[in-house]
């Protein structure tokens, strides 16, 4: 089968390769990378692959101009770090989605989904995953035990989510922490991204907890957060989420 992989970060693209070349849920026989709505536009016209992993922001625009220009009929991995554009892309035929950074096991259960549903592919289940997203709502507050009692915190009060081995602790503004019974990936599906942000895999962040961003080199950026806890490595926005981090910043 032909996987087509739409992603202008030379890194992010290659990271995202290599994982589907060692996958073994699907056989792959050829992968084509574009970068451009461009390069999509010319491919597309003449192509039709059995499957998509496009990235929503290119350097010559947003890949969904592309829709408009030709005719894409095959399933769609949606790769971002902003979940507010799922609704739109879903619309054309999208199966999934993944938020940056991602790890393998997330390329892996897209892949399996693309399995379960490829014989039976159709709108009409691509209009009911609209409706299902279009039905969900952001999560606002948090439920914690705090000693013998239970605690609902406000998400405007949360500093960041923090995942260590198969734990995730909830950091408050006031430097409070409180085990949390999720993990950093379905969490991260529920929170609003126009305030937070995944910035690696440990680590979501709110924006109103960075205390300082130190580029230490184009590839390099690290995070000060004003709520200190435990770890004493370096907070590092991953190489794969920086021009989502940086597009982020500057909303």
């Amino acid at each position: 089968m032909l996987v087509v992989v739409v992603e202008d970060e030379d890194l992010a693209a290659e990271y995202l390769i290599g994982l589907l070349k060692k996958q073994t849920v699907v056989p792959i026989t050829e992968i084509k990378h574009l970068t451009s709505v461009q390069e999509m536009i010319s491919f597309f016209s003449s192509t039709q692959p059995s499957l998509i992993f496009m990235d929503i922001h290119l350097g010559d625009g947003k890949s969904l101009e592309a829709f408009t220009q030709t005719n894409i009929t095959a399933p769609i991995v949606f790769t971002t770090a902003y979940d507010d554009y799922a609704i739109r892309v879903f619309k054309h035929f999208t199966i999934d989605y993944l938020l940056k950074p991602f790890e393998s096991q997330d390329v892996i259960m897209a892949l399996q989904k693309y399995t379960q549903i490829k014989e039976n592919f159709s709108f009409y289940n691509t209009a009911k995953s609209i409706e299902a997203l279009e039905s969900k709502t952001l999560q606002e507050r948090f439920l914690v035990n705090s000693g013998h009692h239970l605690k609902s915190i406000e998400s405007v009060d949360v500093a960041f989510f923090y995942s260590e081995g198969k734990n995730l602790f909830l950091f408050t503004t006031n430097s409070e922490n409180y085990l949390y019974k999720d993990t950093l990936r379905d969490i991260s599906e529920k929170l609003n991204t126009e305030t937070f942000f995944k910035v690696n895999r440990n680590y979501i962040i709110h924006i109103s907890a960075i205390k300082e961003i130190v580029k230490h080199s184009p590839q390099k950026i690290e995070l000060h957060l004003k709520v200190a806890h435990a770890s004493t490595k370096p907070i590092l926005v991953s190489k794969f989420a920086l021009k989502s981090f940086k597009t982020w910043l500057n909303k």
